[in-house]
């Protein structure tokens, strides 16, 4: 039933199913212009400009405008070393699949808990043997050639400790790190209770960054709750959205996927969402499902719980046709609500 419904919706976004109604994709922008530009005009009074300070701004051109990607849903052990060689071995195989771009789950180096973070944390300034984790990820996508999004690990910084992401581009080298703002403390009573804040420091940067796969804003897992940091992205430009995430079985069920669609359909661009494999034994037990989201909040590919990784295509020229079908960017409101990045625009 669920298979069926989403590949219903999603054949009928399909170009093939919209030419009898609109030009194809790549007439489309320029078709349709003069009919947005008087949309634009009449809602001119709206402001639509000042509903986001700084203005937001277009996506770049991106070096590629269709590429395939991978998530790497991983089995998560106490054995850092396995953990390492396992997420190794998953990311070369999905690169010898064709994929440019890489995801990696959340904690994926060692077990999700305040006892584990300190003792899997590691020295990324330091680098070498004081982080084997972000070492073996600066070495494969070097070797590769691939844009990698290495899930997070525990990260040291002086006295503090931080959930982070690294991303490494197609040279290696280190093009963003993004430290968790928002930490995972909630309390549902007989469900789930859970305090990152007891062990780990809240970041204070957005993470946008350009790669040979477009401009890519990150979050990682909580993140994803506040649909502002995902406003922020897309203002500055973002093409896609990627949250490495360990939802639990209370919320991931509910919410998951629920708030990648949100936050993929409110923003019209992609989201990608990586998570550990489900461990039963585990004492925090993720729900899996890592997703693939297009810029109508449909779901191009998922999978389960177990270990697995999905290659699907992004093409972003669905971005810009999405976008004219709802010209959002041209409707909103600026005489009457504002966003307001604090940090200014342009990436990190």
């Amino acid at each position: 039933m669920r298979a069926a419904a989403t590949s219903t919706a999603f054949s009928l976004l399909s170009p093939s199913r919209l030419r009898t109604t609109a030009p194809t994709t790549t007439s489309l922008p320029y078709r349709r212009r003069p009919r947005i530009a008087a949309m634009a005009t009449a809602a001119s009074s709206f402001r639509p400009e000042a509903a986001r300070s700084p203005p937001a701004v277009e996506p770049p051109a991106p070096p590629l405008s269709k590429f395939k990607v991978a998530l790497c849903q991983l089995s998560v052990t106490a054995d850092k070393a396995r953990n390492i060689a396992r997420a190794r071995a998953a990311i070369e195989s999905a690169a010898a699949d064709g994929a440019k771009l890489v995801l990696l789950p959340e904690i994926w180096n060692g077990p999700y808990s305040n006892d584990s973070f300190p003792e899997y944390a590691e020295d990324i300034e330091a680098g070498g043997d004081a982080a084997p984790s972000f070492s073996m990820m600066s070495d494969v996508a070097r070797s590769l050639q691939i844009t990698l999004v290495g899930g997070s690990i525990s990260e040291r910084s002086g006295n503090s400790l931080y959930n982070t992401c690294c991303v490494f581009g197609s040279d290696g080298k280190l093009k963003g790190k993004h430290r968790k703002v928002h930490l995972f403390d909630i309390d549902i009573p007989g469900k789930i209770t859970f305090q990152e804040s007891k062990t780990l420091t809240a970041g204070q940067d957005l993470t946008v960054v350009d790669t040979d796969v477009g401009r890519i804003g990150i979050g990682i897992c909580y993140d994803i709750r506040f649909q502002e940091l995902a406003m922020l992205y897309a203002a500055r430009g973002a093409h896609l959205l990627c949250y490495p995430g360990a939802f639990n079985m209370t919320t991931g069920p509910l919410h998951w996927e629920l708030l990648q669609r949100a936050r993929a359909a409110d923003n019209q661009l992609f989201v990608a969402t990586c998570a550990p494999a489900r461990d039963t034994s585990s004492s925090y037990v993720a729900w899996g499902h890592s997703t693939l989201v297009g810029p109508f909040g449909e779901v191009i590919d998922t999978t389960e719980h177990d270990e697995a990784t999905i290659i699907a295509e992004i093409d972003y020229s669905l971005i810009e046709q999405r976008r004219q079908f709802l010209p959002l960017r041209h409707q909103r409101r600026g005489d009457l609500y504002q966003l307001v990045d604090v940090q200014g625009s342009g990436s990190k």
